[in-house]
């Protein structure tokens, strides 16, 4: 007997999944993995075409969970040539230096590869099934049952034990939706002809700078010398320029030291959050308090001029961000740059930074738990504070939108919470309305990265009509929280075997999990679905077909 398992997506989460199965299981298994692109591994945030050129990831090898070598291992055995071809400099070759997307890719395929052939070398047989798209999915007594995009005239339908629904991040199928306003930076390719006149942006996170530079770079040059980075226009693009947009106006703070593995909490812990949520009181207060009692414990002079002792959440939230709102953006964002260079330097902790840092997953499980008005204060007052903190960026990042500043192509608006965007314009772009004031952007690129989707956008029609995959039921009458979904990512549905079917999209697991984004979540992702996977071939196959695993 063969045990049969497709993987529908090839990125980060499969790559992690099946290495964990193959941790568990030997022979007695055929894997099946679907990819829609030409090559497997890299995911959607690092492919080529997808990603320009100087697109930073925001991850170093030493925070990536390695598969067969860690991401500087792997860097040091490049060629300087092939190193040059990824834009890859030599002073970004240690273990917290940040390299281009594409680069990262590059990685990621070549441990998928690897992963493979260890795969095959202990006898799972695995079938790489690219450039073919699964279109639909349903669920049948046999199993789980896919149907592949017509290719030629022909429909094909394969049946599995068992399948990984892995399809990463959604982007909308039209990037630009009407002329000069699109929907998202990705494709980066698909911003190629946008010429040098004013541009609106609307974000400030890593997504939005990543198309700020990709735009920067069809209309100037970024040079680096002794002085450090600067940015010179081609000529004849006097009118470009670049107004990026959030509702407080801020720009994210630059990557900060801190050490790893992360140092284990006293307070806010796992322990302390499941009996807050077993009692079933005011979770999201209790909660809080246990936030507050950690930071006061691990930065007393942060809490004290925080006022934190005594402060709402509301209050704690409004001063985290006080000082960066009434400085000018680019005067905080070279200071604290400045400040995280020589923190790295000295390898110096911010303790409240790192505070927050580790806290973030842990108070994140409370989310499912939360009732409508809960849910909402979450969402507006605490889950910015971690968004924040765990989404500094680059060194680099920081230092081009500060050349850009500094070369008169860029500037940050801050929008407040009662602004309108007008996309539907005649003359294309769109206008921004804020308070009595209207500015108009003749190319308008939304760039506030992936956003939480509903069960109605999930792609596989059967499995919806089928009522398999459905929306988290409301709380309280509250928004929908993503698809229903158990703590190893299984449908919640009656008639199902328990392990036949794992939906992984991250964009339908955010409204519940909402810091469920990036390698470390998809490493811990795969490690709950390999186990349970390897748990499913053992209860199918005789223990000597599934019997432990050979060295790696």
């Amino acid at each position: 007997m063969t045990v049969s398992i497709a993987f529908i997506g090839a990125g980060p989460t499969t790559r992690y999944s099946l290495a964990a199965l193959l941790d568990r299981v030997r022979d007695g298994v055929a894997v099946t993995v679907f990819e829609d692109q030409a090559a497997v591994g890299l995911g959607t945030p690092y492919r080529p075409g997808w990603n320009d050129p100087a697109m930073l990831c925001n991850i170093a090898s030493i925070e990536i969970p390695p598969l067969t070598e860690t991401l500087l291992a792997w860097l040091e055995r490049q060629t300087a040539s092939s190193l040059a071809a990824m834009g890859v400099e030599p002073g970004d070759m240690h273990e917290r230096g940040f390299i281009p997307r594409v680069a990262l890719g590059r990685y990621f395929g070549d441990q998928f590869a690897r992963l493979v052939e260890r795969a095959r070398r202990r006898g799972v047989r695995v079938n790489l099934r690219t450039r073919t798209r699964v279109s639909d999915v349903a669920h049948v007594d046999e199993g789980v049952l896919l149907t592949i995009a017509p290719r030629r005239g022909f429909v094909d339908r394969m049946l599995f034990d068992h399948a990984v629904l892995a399809t990463g991040h959604q982007w909308p199928t039209e990037q630009q939706v009407r002329p000069g306003y699109f929907l998202s930076p990705w494709p980066a390719s698909g911003l190629a002809a946008i010429p040098p006149i004013q541009i609106g942006i609307r974000g400030s996170s890593l997504t939005a700078i990543d198309a700020a530079v990709a735009v920067a770079n069809l209309h100037g040059t970024f040079v680096r010398n002794d002085r450090g980075l600067s940015y010179t226009p081609h000529a004849g693009t006097e009118a470009f320029a670049i107004t990026m947009m959030s509702r407080k106006g801020l720009l994210p703070e630059a990557d900060f030291y801190f050490p790893l593995p992360g140092e284990p909490l006293e307070i806010c812990t796992r322990d302390a959050v499941e009996r807050a949520i077993e009692r079933g009181g005011d979770l999201l207060e209790e909660t809080f308090e246990l936030f507050r009692r950690e930071m006061m414990r691990l930065d007393p002079a942060y809490a004290q001029a925080t006022g934190l002792a005594a402060a709402t959440l509301e209050v704690f939230h409004d001063r985290y961000f006080a000082a960066r709102a009434e400085a000018d953006p680019f005067v905080w964002a070279e200071a604290n740059l400045l400040e995280a260079k020589r923190n790295h330097a000295a390898r110096i902790t911010v303790p409240w930074r790192y505070a927050i840092l580790r806290m973030h997953e842990i108070v994140g499980m409370i989310v499912p738990h939360l009732d409508a008005q809960q849910f909402d204060r979450f969402n507006r007052f605490f889950k910015p504070i971690f968004v924040d903190d765990y989404g500094a960026v680059p060194h680099e990042s920081i230092e081009r939108l500060l050349a850009l500043h500094w070369a008169g192509k860029l500037d940050v608006l801050a929008l407040g919470e009662t602004y309108r965007i007008d996309a539907h314009r005649p003359e294309g772009g769109a206008v921004v309305h804020r308070d009595s004031a209207q500015r108009h952007f003749p190319v308008f690129i939304e760039a506030t990265g992936q956003r939480p989707l509903e069960a109605i956008q999930f792609p596989f029609l059967s499995l919806l009509e089928q009522g398999v995959v459905r929306d988290e039921p409301n709380v309280d009458g509250d928004a929908a929280r993503g698809i229903s979904v158990d703590d190893a990512f299984r449908p919640i549905v009656d008639g199902m075997p328990l392990d036949r079917l794992f939906c992984l999209g991250i964009p339908f697991l955010m409204g519940k999990h909402p810091f469920v984004q990036g390698i470390t979540s998809s490493h811990e992702m795969g490690e709950i679905v390999g186990e349970a996977l390897a748990r499913a071939v053992h209860g199918k196959l005789a223990p000597s077909r599934a019997g432990a695993p050979e060295a790696a």
